[in-house]
């Protein structure tokens, strides 16, 4: 409820007047103590008591930016939204520099660009001295005509971006505004009064010499030939300073046609130089990448060459082992034919063994077979 915009306050350009304020530097003001304790139901009335206390501006200052009290009144204004003619009544107060300097904050935020000239204006003319706070928290000396020039012609001051307004030349153009008349004007006048009476003091000296002149006298025939040869010598030495002064003019036009036809020709000399580099830079890049292919095709040569013996290898190496495999089966096959009889033999020995039981698995039936054997007997079957 304490940080709502009054109910009656109006809408400037388009939105509430608090959101003039960024919404950072605003959240911060709303949880500063200076604003709960001392802002906290403020009216148009009881804030010039506020102002008058005021001993320094700035917007905010420190590692976790802290608003000054400046800002905070600055923010209580904007919410309450005093009338027009407090505002004035703060701008033109001259006791009270920081109450003025509030008001012209003020009024450049929220008013007109032709108010905003119209009152802002005439402070340039207030040369007192005026406190910063400085975003490190140290303070700075500054004056009220340069904060109201900072005001005029800059966007962003006390950590508010200032809404954008027209430039004098343009209203002044447009008839809205009259021209700027500077407080120096009146000096200026005066100057010129004195400069236009020394011509009539000087007018009346003339005069003087003419009547001097008009008699016959030596004295005044030699003056005059005094001074007509002065003018003749003086005529004769401005030629001699003007012949002198063309010749040096001549001189330096050389000297600089000169100068500039040696930058020319350094410039074109560095032109070509930079040409011949990017030449001899390409060429060699050519070379490079030629170098390159030429590495690249004779490796692949040399795997190419590799890659064959290695497989005229692999293939004689494998013509080999088919020629053991078949000499190996040649004698294979050819081994069986030769033991044939043998193998034969011994299996009728084998068969013949096994027909005499004497090879019967109980010992006394082998043991009376092999007897009857050697008696000439038939073995026993059982």
């Amino acid at each position: 409820m304490a940080n709502r915009t009054d109910p009656l306050a109006k809408s400037i350009r388009g939105t509430n007047p608090q959101n003039l304020v960024e919404k950072i530097l605003r959240s911060k003001i709303y949880q500063n103590t200076y604003w709960k304790e001392q802002c906290f139901g403020l009216t148009a009335e009881t804030l010039v008591d506020k102002a008058m206390e005021l001993d320094h501006l700035g917007g905010t200052f420190g590692g976790n930016r802290k608003p000054t009290p400046f800002i905070c009144l600055v923010m209580k204004m904007l919410q309450i939204q005093p009338e027009k003619d407090i505002v004035v009544e703060f701008i033109k107060n001259e006791d009270y520099k920081y109450v003025r300097a509030l008001g012209a904050f003020y009024l450049r935020i929220t008013g007109t660009d032709i108010d905003i000239y119209r009152y802002l204006e005439p402070l340039y003319n207030d040369y007192r001295k005026l406190r910063r706070k400085l975003a490190d928290g140290q303070y700075a000396l500054t004056h009220v005509d340069e904060y109201i020039d900072e005001l005029l012609t800059t966007d962003y001051s006390c950590d508010i971006a200032l809404p954008r307004i027209k430039k004098r030349s343009q209203l002044e153009h447009n008839g809205q505004l009259e021209p700027r008349r500077s407080a120096l004007e009146d000096d200026f006048e005066e100057e010129e009064e004195k400069d236009e009476d020394e011509p009539l003091a000087t007018g009346l000296d003339d005069e003087h010499e003419k009547d001097y002149y008009r008699g016959g006298s030596p004295t005044r025939d030699r003056d005059r030939d005094r001074r007509r040869d002065s003018h003749k010598y003086r005529d004769r030495d401005y030629d001699r300073d003007r012949d002198y002064d063309r010749d040096y003019d001549r001189d330096r036009d050389y000297d600089r046609e000169r100068g500039r036809r040696d930058r020319d020709r350094d410039r074109d000399r560095d032109r070509h130089r930079l040409r011949d580099d990017k030449d001899y830079g390409r060429e060699r890049d050519r070379e490079r990448d030629r170098d390159a292919r030429e590495r690249d095709r004779r490796d692949r040569e040399r795997g190419r060459h590799r890659s064959y013996s290695r497989s005229r290898s692999r293939s004689r190496d494998r013509k080999d082992r088919d020629d053991d495999r078949r000499k190996r089966h040649a004698r294979s096959s050819a081994s069986p034919a030769r033991d044939e009889p043998k193998k034969k033999k011994e299996k009728k020995e084998k068969k013949e063994k096994k027909d005499d039981g004497t090879d019967h698995p109980d010992p006394e039936i082998a043991e009376a077979n092999r007897l009857r054997a050697s008696l000439g007997l038939k073995p026993l079957k059982l």
